[in-house]
């Protein structure tokens, strides 16, 4: 693919690959470190991040930009994620500028390849909703659409109370392989309304797994056992898991997360949700965690007033940009 020279006189070009070679994702990986050390937070979700690793992946489309360096070689100067497993939203993308090549259209340029590439249907998300990306998705003709808001509060001298559970239900800790399948299950229940959590599959529980932050230790399952009705050895498949807790800790911030938090239709009214939060804050209160923090949709209205009353107040906020359709 030949260079394109706009009037800035920055020489670049943009590859689409399907998959990146090592080199690559280290190269990402780092230059999205240095935009992180300089705008506070990522601009690749994790989820993004972990499809940059372990070869192809269905409906994930890689963009790199890279610039010319005046010496006759080119150098990493911006990346983007597209991504199209949505059967009905708009294909789904992030990008990023290196912060010593901005200011030279890189991210434009990023933006209208990805526009290109998504047949002009395209969702882009802005993490923290910094002034250049908000004029970014105007000059590429995208509305806001939605609003994620990061909410936090204080550990210390955390007072919840006693956690009630509904009758026949209680909580236990997540078993990696043996609950598997059927917390997959329960997650796709949970957020059938919500395609990007909802249709998680075992790879991407896997990729987690394999994160040096796991820890089942804060994985709570709130469950119906019915070992009566399988077969001796195979206890697992007896399970029902009415909600779950997923906690993260971020130990380089010291961070608690609200990882994901979900009941089941069905048993969804009766307190549990509202239980395996405090289960949840109270382990990771107990881990010394100054902090918790947790993602939810501002116009998820009763989720944002339970969080509210518990004394979550927002920190930050992520925007998601669209074509109008």
């Amino acid at each position: 693919m030949s260079y394109v020279v706009d009037g800035t006189g920055a020489a670049r070009r943009v590859e689409i690959l399907d998959e990146l070679a090592p080199e690559a994702v280290r190269d990402v990986l780092e230059l999205l470190a240095r935009a992180a050390r300089v705008d506070g937070q990522q601009a690749v979700s994790e989820q993004g991040r972990l499809q940059l690793r372990g070869g192809p992946r269905e409906g994930v489309r890689h963009l790199l930009l890279h610039e010319d360096d005046g010496e006759g070689g080119r150098v990493l100067a911006g990346y983007a994620q597209l991504e199209e497993t949505d059967p009905v939203e708009a294909p789904a993308a992030e990008l990023v500028v290196d912060p010593e090549h901005r200011g030279r259209g890189h991210g434009r340029a990023l933006g209208s390849a990805l526009l290109e590439a998504s047949g002009k249907r395209l969702r882009l998300w802005a993490h923290g909703g910094h002034p250049a990306a908000r004029h970014l998705a105007q000059v590429l003709g995208l509305s806001l659409f939605r609003e994620l808001r990061q909410m936090r509060r204080p550990l210390a001298g955390l007072a919840l109370a006693e956690p009630v559970l509904p009758e026949g239900v209680t909580v236990r800790t997540f078993r990696p392989g043996d609950d598997d399948a059927a917390w997959l299950a329960a997650n796709a229940a949970a957020f059938a309304h919500h395609p990007e959590q909802g249709s998680l599959t075992q790879r991407d529980l896997d990729d987690r797994k394999a994160e040096p932050w796991f820890d089942p230790r804060g994985f709570f399952l709130a469950v119906r056992e019915e070992p009566g009705r399988v077969e001796p050895g195979r206890e697992a498949e007896g399970v029902r898991i009415a909600g779950f807790h997923w906690t993260k800790v971020h130990a380089a911030e010291q961070l608690g997360e609200v990882y994901v938090l979900g009941v089941v239709p069905g048993a969804q009214g009766g307190g549990l949700g509202k239980a395996l939060t405090a289960i949840g804050l109270r382990h990771l209160a107990a881990e010394g965690l100054p902090t918790a923090m947790l993602y939810v949709d501002a116009d998820n209205v009763p989720a944002v007033t339970v969080y509210e009353r518990l004394g979550f107040t927002t920190h930050e906020t992520d925007l998601m940009y669209r074509t109008e359709t």
